[in-house]
């Protein structure tokens, strides 16, 4: 079962247009780029928009899918219904599943049709913290002081993570923003939520993706090169922080371990990883939860350069991330879209090479949802 076929829409600032319209362009892009018709999709997956997701925008596609799944867990949602989907199409149940998302987040808030906070609701849970007013980013602020007490991890360390990602986004030309950072410009930063300056936080964009997963008989008649996985994991953590037992433990510690059991590989024989990054500190502790280094060894990890497309020992969000290249809402199906550009070889002046200038052969994306609440893993390969 192989990705055949990824695509963005157009990114950035796009007041005027609409989710739907954002969902259609990027289906229609990668349904170009795998050169397979409309016809062919006989599975849907899409989550977010509409009061009967995914049956709207399907439709609103011109769809009419005999496998569908709207499983919504946050920004993990796309690496856990790649999963879903590989699941499907190997038990026979589809034979070409469409992933597709679209969200003008951005726009609305400017608009005044949604605000940036989670609307929380009376039931459940999350009903002993929302009187408190305890925001997303807060929560994530927690956990990253928690880290910093516990292992030590420094200001400096996290702030690392957003300048290689922006040196990665300068090399992407539709990132939103690439200009050169320093880690002085992100500690001199607005504070948003202690120790978050505004350069720890993810951008805010309008934008799209979608992926399309056939099984092997669709790949020979492909246009692009297909793109194979290896291995999934998901798993799902807490909803309360109070529910959490270890704010320095995310989800990936478990999706990840599962993810490279199941491709028999190991985290070190990636060649690139594309992992969430609403805020700096997702980066740091997701990269030790996979196992690229040890726990409370994330700090060091990242600094020297080690994330950058030039250089970098272990490129990470070679687009620039969520930090610095788009940030729609749910970006998790752009890190699977980055994900297989990569290993097709189509990046351009960020393409990652290995040491002997040969395409990288294995990557990783892994997305987080909620506040450490969901995570799915998904390790793609060449062959």
């Amino acid at each position: 079962m192989a990705v055949v076929g990824v695509a963005l829409s157009d990114c950035g600032r796009l007041d005027g247009t609409s989710a739907y319209a954002l969902h259609a362009q990027a289906a229609r892009r990668a349904l170009a780029d795998a050169g397979l018709d409309r016809e062919t999709v006989d599975g849907f997956a899409s989550a977010g928009l509409g009061t009967l997701a995914p049956v709207e925008v399907a439709a609103h596609l011109g769809l009419r899918p005999t496998w569908v799944d709207s499983t919504s867990v946050g920004g993990a949602t796309w690496e856990v219904m790649a999963a879903h989907a590989a699941d499907a199409i190997i038990a026979g149940h589809a034979r070409a599943v469409l992933l597709a998302y679209g969200s003008t987040a951005r726009a609305d808030i400017r608009a005044g049709r949604r605000t940036g906070t989670y609307a929380f609701g009376a039931d459940g849970p999350l009903r002993f913290e929302a009187p408190y007013g305890h925001t997303l980013v807060a929560k994530y602020a927690m956990a990253a002081r928690r880290h910093m007490a516990q292992y030590g991890t420094t200001l400096e360390q996290l702030a690392e993570v957003t300048v290689q990602a922006r040196a990665n986004a300068a090399l992407n030309p539709e990132a939103m923003y690439r200009e050169p950072i320093t880690v002085d410009d992100v500690l001199s930063g607005p504070v948003i939520a202690d120790p978050f300056t505004k350069l720890h936080c993810c951008l805010r964009s309008d934008g799209g993706a979608a992926v399309l997963l056939a099984g092997e008989e669709y790949v020979r008649d492909c246009r692009a090169a297909p793109v194979w996985l290896l291995g999934t994991g998901e798993h799902v953590s807490h909803a309360a922080m109070s529910d959490w037992p270890d704010f320095t433990v995310s989800p990936a510690a478990v999706s990840g371990r599962l993810a490279f059991a199941r491709a028999g590989l190991r985290p070190q024989e990636m060649d690139l990883a594309e992992i969430y990054d609403a805020f700096t500190y997702m980066t740091l502790v997701t990269l030790e939860d996979l196992g690229f280094c040890k726990k409370g060894e994330g700090g060091a990890f990242v600094q020297k350069g080690r994330l950058r497309v030039e250089g970098g020992e272990l490129p990470v969000n070679t687009d620039g991330g969520g930090l610095s290249a788009q940030h729609p809402g749910m970006r998790g199906l752009f890190l699977l879209a980055e994900a297989v550009r990569q290993l097709r070889g189509e990046c351009g002046p960020r393409q990652v090479r290995r040491a002997d200038g040969s395409l990288p052969r294995l990557a990783v994306a892994s997305g987080t949802g909620g506040w450490f609440c969901s995570s799915g893993t998904v390790v793609l390969g060449r062959e």
